[in-house]
């Protein structure tokens, strides 16, 4: 049985120009320990299809099923990371990694050592009583991954989570959450407008259409270890090249529409 299953979902925007169509009878399955990554042209509802399965946005039509059950409101067994900082200010980045845990009801010296567990998996022990104001833009995101971590989800949804940070930054942080990613094998669904780090991180790669967002491609990505040389590989270049004939033909037609 899938974990999670999507089924024929429909969103619809009213606007003052009238009604537009961010997705069309959208259905797919994922399965425990997949990470998914989600491509597309701006516009063409891959936000709006995470926020619905995190119970963030209501869809119009259709379903989404978690573990058996409809997905509703906003609840633990979905953590979401987004590209906008979300930590607490006013907490320390052990606090904001123990934030999930004293919402399951653990005592505070039990959740302050599971934080700080969490927190030595993303390389920040050494940091964990300093605020997000003295943190980089890398750390502040490696200290909401670890929080996401804490939460235990049985999905994470990421929705462009290191859109905000440099290059390089970025790059350190894709092998961050690979390497995370291969120790917990946590269910994962990941929007990203980045196509190399779709490719790098993904282990199934989903190609949408322009909108209304439709499934234009499904690729399975072989789970082979994903070294520094991975980027390099013949075996990436040409699957690369691949989903880049896909996703350019889904761009241009995107830019038409916004010029028609």
């Amino acid at each position: 049985m899938p974990l999670l299953e999507v089924r024929d979902l429909d969103k619809m925007f009213t606007t003052d120009d009238g009604a537009i169509a961010a997705l069309d009878r959208l259905s797919f399955s994922v399965d425990e320990h997949e990470f998914v990554s989600i491509v597309g042209p701006s516009g063409c509802g891959k936000s709006t299809f995470l926020h619905i399965v995190g119970g963030f946005e209501p869809a119009t039509g259709g379903e989404v099923w978690l573990s058996g059950q409809p997905v509703g409101a906003p609840g633990p067994d979905r953590g979401m990371m987004f590209q906008e900082l979300s930590l607490f200010p006013w907490l320390t980045a052990v606090e904001n990694v123990a934030w999930p845990l004293e919402i399951k009801g653990l005592r505070k010296r039990e959740r302050l050592a599971r934080a700080g567990d969490y927190l030595d998996l993303v390389h920040l022990s050494r940091f964990a009583g300093l605020y997000p104001a003295e943190l980089s833009g890398g750390m502040k995101q490696r200290v909401a991954l670890a929080r996401l971590l804490a939460l235990d989800p049985n999905v994470m949804l990421m929705d462009e989570p290191f859109g905000a940070v440099d290059s390089q930054t970025r790059e350190l942080l894709q092998e961050e959450l690979q390497s995370i990613w291969r120790r917990t094998r946590k269910t994962a669904l990941f929007v990203t407008h980045d196509l190399d780090e779709a490719i790098y991180l993904a282990t199934r790669l989903l190609v949408f259409t322009a909108r209304p967002g439709r499934i234009k491609a499904d690729i399975r990505i072989p789970d082979v270890e994903r070294s520094g040389d991975y980027r390099k590989s013949q075996g990436y270049l040409a699957l690369r090249a691949q989903v880049w004939d896909l996703l350019r033909e889904e761009v241009l037609k995107a830019r038409a529409m916004e010029e028609a």
